[in-house]
């Protein structure tokens, strides 16, 4: 009987072990070509709250480290102010700007408590 309670503990100890190291509690990912664990290893590693994540279907992908989206849209609307765009309006999760009659849609989701996902079309910066 002990023996089976100590295999039982060491398993799940295991699988808790495994699930943490990975950090399979975290919510899914939209972006399919980066994993959890290593957008937690590049927001720990960088001295700065946003940090690009990804490149993916014409879309760069950031990261923010922050639980009030409001500063997360501060942070992109001087990124891209600095790209010569200007600030229109928000909707919902959406930023938009303009730059010589172009039109560009930034959009934001909570992926947790304390990150805040940022999508912005990859040719922003031309």
């Amino acid at each position: 009987m002990k023996k089976v309670l100590l295999t039982i503990g060491i398993i799940i100890f295991l699988v808790g072990a495994f699930v943490f190291y990975n950090k399979l509690y975290l919510p899914p990912l939209p972006i399919e070509n980066i994993s959890k664990k290593t957008v937690i290893e590049k927001i720990k590693d960088s001295n700065i709250q946003m940090v690009k994540l990804s490149n993916e279907n014409g879309q760069e992908w950031y990261v923010v480290k922050e639980r009030d989206t409001s500063v997360a849209d501060e942070m992109i609307r001087e990124m891209l102010d600095q790209n010569g765009w200007t600030f229109k309006q928000k909707e919902g999760n959406g930023l938009f700007f303009e730059r010589h009659g172009e039109n560009l849609i930034v959009s934001t989701q909570m992926w947790t408590g304390d990150y805040v996902l940022v999508k912005i079309p990859a040719n922003f910066n031309e």
